[in-house]
């Protein structure tokens, strides 16, 4: 009997798998996935493929990432051996609890200020991690050199290529933002018009940009010339970041978070993330049901879903931040005795009231990459300059586009994730690896902000609990409840919303949530299978070849054997 006998809705896929042997990357543009497919051909290994497809995503889909950004790895090795690789953004040293006035005091009205200072222009750049973090990356779990891994994609931003329909919106949708700074006015809207479906990018400072940092490495930026034409741009404009700031950043190893689900282990990343720790307590607090019993999509199993998900996000507001500033209860919020606790105040039949949020901005406008190589090395990485283009600034002659990571930090002050000096984001990073007697089973990840650990959580149940393939995991609609509004995707069956409604909760219907998943599943045999869902440009490529037998040539030696006639 399969998950859909049982299930109160059923879905087609709308896109393929890919399964391979030797190596799968999952990226959420084709060109991406590519270059880190280009990797794993010349003999690089999954981490240098995916940073590889970061380096290549920041040329085609420069509103999702870029390298004055921020974001966090999880890398298994070929041994066996996980570590968290977090290059979050912090605040810079001039900042403070009170930089930004907000326009409420409580959330959503709380994350915005005065003047959209936190979120657009120079006061909303932080401190950045990701040029720093890919490097230490590459530099300590790859193979090949920086330069070998930045080569795609400083070619492709010197050739161009054609915008898609996904970045043409993007572009439109910040259009006002654009034109109003004249280094990225240049790139996206040179003349006064945005570029559109069909045109052509070409980048070419960015492209100058990428060669010296393929020369110099992190250091261009962290101290360096870069950093320093950064740096005056924002003292110019009114912003914190420094060059002292740029140069006394540090890229932090750090041990991943674990659980237990089903016989299942799940590793995710640790805090300042909040990822792990959340996917973690949601799947602890739903081990106590048996939800393959109850159906996918059933209003029983997506009651009871959408409560885990309320307890985990009013812990994470309440609880999760830098654990330099702030002691995190990790193994308390990790723990089945507190898991047991908080599902003891669900009523199986009854919404609870949503807790009061204090609110995350972290934008959906992220990017992932899932990526593993034939010899068992596998990397899951989200990686983003926070909102669409980030906080719209691009210094002249750079072509790089700077985070707006400032808008993450709540406003308000005396919470875990307000406002101080060198404290990093609190961002929601979900990436995750899933193991059963130590072998892989899955890897996976996702954009899409405070959304993302309640995303990964459903589709592990997917996957565990519902035994969907990896296709069908990653594209299953989703549900997503943080307050005042219970998020219900458009796929569900049209009975879910008014059997919710009926619960107590407050269910609207939404076209999507979050964004676009990467996974892959491991087989037994040593097979391989990336996914990637609509919500994107995603595409999973995999590497199913290898050398020729051993002795076969193409043509004898007429030295030594005999030419056929």
């Amino acid at each position: 009997m399969g998950w859909r006998d049982k299930a109160a809705t059923t879905f087609e896929t709308e896109k393929t798998p890919v399964t391979a042997a030797k190596g799968m990357v999952v990226a959420n543009h084709p060109l991406a996935s590519a270059a880190g497919m280009e990797m794993l051909a010349a003999g690089g290994n999954a981490v240098d493929a995916a940073v590889a497809a970061l380096f290549m995503v920041t040329v085609v889909e420069p509103a999702m990432v870029g390298i004055v950004g921020g974001g966090a790895a999880l890398i298994r090795t070929a041994e066996g051996e996980e570590v968290v690789i977090d290059g979050m953004c912090a605040a810079p040293m001039a900042a403070r609890e009170d930089s930004f006035t907000p326009l409420g005091q409580s959330w959503p009205a709380s994350a915005e200020t005065v003047g959209r200072k936190n979120r657009i222009g120079a006061q909303a750049v932080a401190v950045p991690g990701n040029l720093a973090a890919w490097v230490h990356a590459v530099e300590r779990y790859g193979r090949l050199s920086l330069a070998d891994v930045l080569e795609p994609a400083i070619s492709r931003a010197r050739r161009g290529f054609v915008i898609s329909p996904y970045l043409a919106f993007d572009i439109d949708q910040k259009l006002p933002d654009v034109l109003n700074d004249p280094g990225l006015r240049e790139i996206l809207a040179p003349g006064g018009e945005a570029l559109g479906v069909g045109d052509r990018l070409v980048q070419a400072d960015y492209a100058a940009t990428l060669e010296v940092v393929a020369r110099e490495g992190a250091g261009y930026l962290h101290g360096g010339a870069f950093g320093q034409a950064i740096a005056d741009h924002m003292v110019a404009a009114g912003g914190f970041l420094t060059l002292e700031d740029l140069t006394a950043y540090e890229v932090i190893e750090r041990a991943p978070v674990r659980t237990s689900y089903r016989g299942h282990e799940v590793i995710g990343v640790a805090p300042p993330c909040s990822g792990g720790v959340s996917v973690a307590e949601i799947l602890n607090i739903l081990q106590g049901y048996d939800l393959a019993a109850l159906g996918y999509g059933s209003p029983e199993a997506s009651h009871l879903i959408v409560e885990a998900m309320k307890i985990a996000t009013a812990d994470r507001d309440a609880h999760v931040g830098d654990p330099a500033f702030h002691e995190v209860p990790v193994a308390r919020l990790i723990s089945k005795a507190y898991a047991a606790e908080r599902r003891a105040g669900i009523d199986p039949a009854r919404a609870t009231p949503l807790a009061a949020a204090h609110g995350s901005t972290e934008s959906k406008n992220t990017t992932h990459v899932t990526a593993a190589d034939g010899d068992g090395t596998i990397i899951t990485t989200t990686q983003t300059i926070n909102s669409t283009f980030g906080a719209c600034v691009v210094v002249p002659g750079t072509g790089a586009m700077l985070n707006n990571y400032m808008y993450i930090f709540n406003p308000l002050p005396g919470l875990a994730t307000s406002i101080a000096p060198g404290k990093r984001v609190t961002g929601n990073i979900g990436a995750t690896i899933v193991t059963k007697e130590d072998r892989p089973i899955y890897a996976l990840g996702l954009p899409g902000s405070y959304k993302i650990p309640s995303v990964v959580a459903q589709t592990l149940v997917n996957l565990i609990d519902h035994g969907m393939d990896v296709q069908e995991a990653a594209e299953a609609p989703r549900l997503f409840a943080k307050g005042p509004v219970v998020e219900v995707e458009r796929g569900f069956d049209a009975a879910l919303i008014p059997a919710l409604r009926q619960m107590g909760h407050p269910a609207e219907p939404m076209d999507s949530i979050a964004g676009c998943m990467g996974a892959i599943s491991f087989g037994q045999d040593g097979a391989m299978t990336g996914a990637s869902c609509w919500r994107a440009d995603g595409v999973p490529m995999g590497s199913g070849g290898g050398p020729a037998r051993t002795g076969v040539t193409f043509w004898p030696d007429p030295d030594k054997r005999t030419k056929p006639a």
